[in-house]
């Protein structure tokens, strides 16, 4: 990597945030209290831009109340005359980022409201406030602003992206399996060692974020999760749809030897704590059932430890996973990849027939 000037000399953040005139709206900081509005605001907006899913008010108040976001500089809602929200914006930031510092823009413009102007100045204030943060983050590496579009959303929202800056960097595909009919069979998979498959628990849960962690590594843009992170979200965690692979017996010096082990996950061996080394967590979206036209399971994420890659143990744990959702009725399976994944989990997918219904992609500047 060439050697980074300064992130407060990259990162241009101004002094001050543009004001946002357009629309005549009045503006303030989000709140906690604001969940049921901005929830109805954000499925309007999904709902006229035919996007595959709609949230729920427990999942916004999850994103506003997660205890690192600070909603009283980093949001803002604008009301009209009749005090009704029209738009939203959020800038997120995560704290476990150790490789790249990010900041991310959501939000968006009522439907009824669009073409005045206003989608363009909110992203202008999110992009300021981004930069704003991440120049206090104090974190001396490369930096990205980012924001997230479906490949349907209307063209403009892709031309603001494109306009600001930002260019699209990754593609992800939004992948289908039927549970009923004349689907390709569930596979069996058959564990080898001291490798065993057990029902999620909470228990296990942080050694889960430690394999998640180790997992992804490798994968563009994606940042260790602290516990605060991990945790968050969680409203439609369906436990009884989510499975993990234990070893029952790791060669914990090999492990220690391997200057691929990170530090956490030294740290647990050495205390004697269990290891999981693959994972399938997966969550229950009835918000989503009418929209798509079935029922479905979704499988949030899906990981392989690095040093277990090759054993079948991810694949164990997302088969046990799609039998939970064809025993609970669920008419299929659900779940979201990028293209460019390096594990080659896009075969596997196709493998078990997983077909593409949606795609979006995410927008950055890197900085």
């Amino acid at each position: 990597m060439n050697e980074l000037s300064p992130i407060a000399d990259r990162v241009q953040a101004p002094e001050s945030l543009p004001e946002i005139t357009a629309g005549g709206l009045d503006w303030r900081p989000a709140t906690i209290e604001d969940a049921a509005r901005l929830t109805a605001l954000n499925n309007t907006i999904a709902e006229a831009d035919g996007a595959p899913f709609r949230e729920t008010e427990e999942e916004t108040r999850e994103q506003l109340g997660a205890e690192w976001r600070d909603l009283e500089h980093d949001s803002l809602l604008g009301f009209d005359e009749e005090g009704e929200l029209r738009a939203s914006a959020l800038v997120a930031t995560f704290p476990g980022d150790t490789t790249t510092v990010r900041a991310f823009a959501f939000g968006g413009v009522h439907p009824e409201r669009r073409g005045e102007g206003i989608g363009r100045e909110v992203f202008a204030w999110q992009l300021a406030r981004a930069r704003q943060v991440l120049a206090a983050s104090g974190k001396e590496l490369p930096a990205r602003i980012g924001a997230y579009a479906e490949d349907d959303d209307p063209e403009s929202k892709h031309r603001l992206f494109l306009h600001a800056g930002l260019e699209p960097r990754r593609y992800f595909s939004n992948l289908a399996r039927p549970l009923t009919g004349d689907g390709p069979a569930i596979p069996e998979v058959e564990l080898t060692g001291t490798l065993r498959l057990v029902p999620f628990s909470l228990e296990l849960d942080d050694a889960v974020r430690l394999a998640h962690n180790d997992a992804f590594r490798d994968h563009w843009g994606s940042e260790p999760q602290t516990p605060e992170q991990w945790t968050n979200g969680r409203s439609e965690l369906a436990p009884e749809w989510s499975f993990l692979v234990v070893d029952d017996a790791p060669d914990v010096d090999a492990l220690l030897a391997d200057p691929r082990t990170d530090a956490s996950t030294r740290a647990s061996l050495q205390a004697g704590e269990p290891l999981v080394v693959a994972y399938a967590l997966s969550s229950r979206y009835e918000a989503d059932f009418e929209v798509r036209g079935y029922s479905f399971g979704y499988t949030d994420v899906l990981g392989t430890r690095r040093a277990y890659r090759g054993r079948k143990a991810a694949l164990a744990a997302l088969a046990a996973s799609m039998r939970a959702f064809a025993d609970a009725g669920m008419e299929a399976a659900v779940l979201d990849v990028d293209t460019e994944n390096p594990s080659g989990a896009h075969g596997l997918y196709a493998s078990l027939g997983y077909v593409k219904e949606h795609g979006s992609r995410m927008y950055s500047l890197e900085l």
